[in-house]
């Protein structure tokens, strides 16, 4: 787990996985790791989820997973294609 100093993830130091820190004030980058995909990810999660205006806890993680595969696909070409391949499969 790659996270920045706030101290809001201090809680997961003692969990059963390695945390690393990178310090903003520092660095940037600690060799190869980083934490830009994941600040990216939730830029755009946020922008997506913005426009509904609130969402019922029970299907965030639906809403979440949504930005998940629209994050992890290339392009809207692709995203249409598996769409359209999960529709066939399941219908």
């Amino acid at each position: 787990m790659y996270a920045d100093g706030h101290t809001a993830y201090n809680a997961l130091d003692v969990s059963e996985f390695k945390h690393c820190r990178i310090n903003h004030s520092a660095e940037f980058v600690d060799g190869h790791n980083h934490i830009n995909g994941i600040e990216n990810f939730w830029n755009q999660a946020k922008r997506h989820l913005r426009k509904y205006n609130g969402i019922p806890r029970q299907n965030f993680d639906l809403f979440l997973k949504e930005c998940e595969w629209r994050f992890n696909e290339d392009t809207p070409k692709q995203l249409l294609k598996d769409l359209k391949n999960i529709l066939k499969e399941n219908y």
